[in-house]
């Protein structure tokens, strides 16, 4: 029997951490890709290194910001709905047990079980916590694991300035004439490995990914950088 190249994840807390990498990931990808045409379309205006990095500090900034805030009304959000499909979930379980019962029997029928089988499993799991069972079987909720605003902001926050800073060294450190060159290379290598890892995560086909990411923080940076150097012949 072959292997297969993917392992099947099992359980709700491995496929959480994925998930939360995968994000990451895609976070710090926001951050090469976004700050990276940034400073590469400055640089086709001036090569006043504190134009650059002002330029750059701006961009991490405010895309970090951006990333954290948006996160956080995200995840806000789908926490409130979360505890509200839980509150209605209680008041059913106390107002009306027999159709939560009956409910909860048919949840688990459809899952492949017979009648028999799911009606017992229902009163057994009813018997020992009826409100978990019915989030993680009806809702799909780990009552006590329900999303944090916070974290997620600040994954955001962190998984963005990470990307970001990247680019921004790259474009201030070397001397003039090597700045776009190393920036480049230096960006879409990054690229490379962030289209690989979230490929991987998802366990999709690493190659198309790869290429689709570096394609697309290639075109960015050569959009950007025709802008910068069209405004900085015409003198805008």
């Amino acid at each position: 029997m072959t292997k297969p190249m993917h392992p099947e994840p099992h359980g709700g807390d491995l496929g959480t951490r994925l998930n939360w990498l995968r994000a990451a990931v895609l976070g710090a990808n926001d951050g090469i890709v976004s700050t990276a045409g940034l400073v590469v379309g400055v640089a086709g205006a001036t090569t006043d290194r504190s134009a650059l990095l002002t330029a750059g500090l701006a961009g991490l900034l405010a895309g970090s910001m951006s990333m954290a805030v948006g996160e956080y009304v995200s995840v806000s959000t789908q926490r409130d709905s979360e505890k509200a499909a839980l509150a209605l979930e209680r008041w059913e379980l106390r107002e009306q047990p027999e159709a939560e019962l009956e409910e909860l029997t048919q949840l688990l029928r459809e899952r492949g079980l017979s009648r028999e089988v799911a009606r017992e499993a229902a009163v057994q799991l009813t018997e020992r916590d009826a409100l978990r069972a019915h989030a993680r079987v009806e809702l799909g909720i780990n009552p006590d694991e329900l999303t944090n605003p916070w974290h997620a902001a600040w994954a955001s926050f962190l998984a963005f300035t990470v990307g970001a800073l990247l680019p921004l060294l790259a474009i201030v450190l070397p001397p003039t004439g090597w700045r776009i060159p190393v920036t480049v290379v230096s960006v879409l290598a990054a690229l490379v490995v962030t289209g690989w890892t979230s490929a991987s995560l998802g366990a999709a086909e690493p190659g198309r990914a790869v290429l689709r990411n570096v394609a697309g923080g290639a075109l960015a940076m050569a959009v950007t950088y025709a802008a910068g150097a069209l405004l900085g012949a015409t003198g805008v």
